[in-house]
């Protein structure tokens, strides 16, 4: 497949401000056949321009490489049929572009509480690791999201944490040998939620002490339940496998909210990190010009 005559298309917009919350954006030129690829390596994922691409999974991936995403992240690749996942792990190499992030997840995976113990628990997550090593091969994955589950009141933490470790140390089992790595992603969704933040999370990776075993920072996540980004992830960059993407409040891309992403970002770079940034977040405004002044919000925000 050609990459430049697969698909042509010009979308013009101009970004919208204001009570968008993009204040000082420039006006943003059609889309780019071609576009120079980010410095960082930022994945989004299917349905964030969906108005550029209608036409599918494939279409909307050639929109990607186009405006020069280099990755992609797809959640809920585990619960698409054989079929999609060959498609996508064909179109993401002949366009050179490499898979982010999919979630490890045997149902609802916040319910399946690996703090509790409970044998049934700890079988389904194990029987979702093995199909998620197939999974990983038919899109050339490298890192899967997992999280552990609710946190258990009828039990002390400790006890809890020490069944966390047990569980992840089994799945790492079945991933090791495949050079795979669950990345583990404390959340701000949820107050039940047992993982939450950046050093309890490092603390269980030290634990389960194998490199299949590592940490998702999600810059959305972590600045709601703790904040003080950069000194955070500094004292648990070790660990750091996979980083998120999105602006607090409202969980929108760069430039929408709080957090000063230009400084997060350098201080990323100059750690030497060459992982995926994915793009977990919804679009702060509706249809083209939306997906217009999200491509130009990673442009203001990436390296130069």
């Amino acid at each position: 497949m050609e990459r430049r005559g697969f698909i042509k298309r010009m979308g013009l917009g101009t970004a919208l401000v204001g009570a968008s919350g993009l204040m000082g954006l420039p006006a943003l030129a059609s889309t780019k056949i071609g576009a120079a690829p980010f410095t960082l390596d930022f994945a989004p994922h299917f349905g964030m321009f969906k108005n550029h691409a209608p036409g599918g999974l494939v279409d909307e991936l050639q929109f990607m490489a186009d405006q020069g995403f280099r990755s992609l992240e797809d959640n809920g690749l585990l619960k698409r049929s054989v079929a999609d996942q060959e498609q996508i792990g064909n179109t993401l190499s002949k366009l050179g572009m490499r898979m982010g992030v999919f979630v490890v997840d045997g149902g609802d995976n916040w319910k399946v509480s690996l703090s509790t113990g409970k044998q049934e628990f700890l079988d389904n997550f194990l029987a979702t690791c093995r199909a998620s090593v197939e999974a990983a091969k038919r899109v050339n994955a490298k890192w899967m999201t997992v999280v552990p589950g609710y946190f258990e009141r009828n039990l002390p933490i400790g006890v809890q944490t020490g069944h966390v470790i047990d569980a992840l140390k089994r799945g790492a089992e079945i991933f090791e040998p495949h050079g795979l790595t669950m990345v583990l992603e404390p959340l701000s969704d949820n107050p039940d939620l047992f993982l939450r933040h950046a050093d309890q999370t490092y603390m269980i990776c030290r634990a389960v002490g194998s490199p299949s075993c590592k940490i998702l920072y999600d810059i959305y996540h972590m600045q709601r339940n703790e904040g003080n980004l950069i000194a955070t992830m500094e004292k648990t960059w070790e660990e750091i496998a996979y980083i998120q993407i999105g602006d607090n409040p409202g969980r929108k891309e760069p430039g929408t909210g709080e957090i000063n992403y230009s400084n997060v970002f350098q201080y990323i770079h100059k750690k030497g990190f060459t992982g995926v940034l994915g793009m977990e977040h919804g679009n702060a405004l509706p249809g083209k010009e939306g997906e217009l002044a999200l491509i130009e919000a990673y442009r203001k925000v990436d390296i130069k």
